[in-house]
């Protein structure tokens, strides 16, 4: 049991670590191509990495297996069609400078994924689960109060669409590669479609001409499944509640990344709500090691 907990824990805090920093990096870096075809080519390299590492796996049986069941099909219809929600809400922000307000969405998405947790799974909120997500709640609340003029939609899509594609995730009893491999292919007619379009009118920045450019788009792919099978896996192990504070380390380095090196504002307001966020992880961490 310990060494279980223990390998979802590495597992999803690598997977968030890599959303956190190296994603917002790498993005960031290709934004300039525009977010609609960053998006086409992000569900496109992502199809291509998990058809090859399917074939190396050996594990088309499997996935011949799985696509029998039409119960498990529709599901993964579901959870492919958020994460691709997710995916493309989550590259507009960074195209358009909004890493913060994504962030927010990714602050909020933990305290949805316990609650689905306790909800759908029965999984345990005692006293210091329930004062950490009260301290969340505080910070969000504050953020909104005094920072925020609008309503930040971009965050909630992204919180939404991230929480509950876990749920349904975490429902499905299938492999993870296979399942990403099935969300994907999902996507994949629709990106497809898309990139004609993007192409047939002269929009593209995709160009076999410039194959410094195009091996950037391509690391689209791994860039987005590496983290995403790191995550989910983590989830299958040890559970939505723990992943989903876990997951706050990537909203953390977003924000540090947002201010330090991209230069967005980070007011007093926002370095409160971000400690009292930080003081509700140590808290949550804590008890789940002393549970497991």
């Amino acid at each position: 049991m310990k060494s279980k907990f223990n390998k979802g824990l590495i597992l999803t805090s690598l997977g968030s670590f890599w959303w956190g920093f190296i994603g917002v990096i790498y993005f960031q870096f290709v934004s300039f191509i525009g977010h609609i075809e960053l998006v086409v080519h992000r569900c496109l390299w992502t199809a291509v990495m998990l058809i090859f590492t399917t074939t190396f796996l050996s594990k088309w049986s499997i996935f011949l297996n799985e696509i029998k069941n039409k119960r498990k099909l529709f599901a993964l219809f579901i959870s492919g069609f958020l994460i691709f929600i997710n995916w493309s809400i989550w590259i507009y922000a960074v195209a358009t400078e909004r890493i913060i307000d994504a962030s927010f969405g990714y602050f909020i998405m933990p305290i949805i994924s316990v609650l689905l947790g306790y909800i759908f799974f029965k999984e345990e909120l005692n006293t210091k689960r329930i004062i950490s997500i009260l301290l969340v709640l505080t910070s969000i609340v504050i953020l909104i109060l005094f920072n925020l003029k609008s309503l930040p939609w971009v965050g909630l899509i992204v919180a939404l669409s991230w929480a509950f594609y876990n749920l349904v995730r975490k429902k499905i009893d299938i492999d993870t590669d296979i399942g990403l491999l099935i969300e994907s292919l999902y996507i994949l007619p629709f990106a497809l479609f898309a990139f004609y379009l993007i192409s047939k009118n002269g929009f593209n920045d995709f160009n076999l001409g410039n194959p410094g450019l195009s091996l950037f788009l391509i690391l689209a792919g791994p860039m987005t499944v590496i983290p995403l099978f790191l995550y989910v896996r983590g989830v299958e192990l040890i559970g939505l509640g723990p992943t989903g504070m876990i997951f706050y380390i990537t909203p953390t380095l977003q924000f540090i990344l947002g201010y330090f090196y991209y230069g967005e504002g980070f007011s007093l307001v926002k370095f409160v709500s971000f400690i009292i966020i930080w003081i509700a992880v140590i808290i949550y961490i804590r008890d789940l090691y002393e549970k497991n």
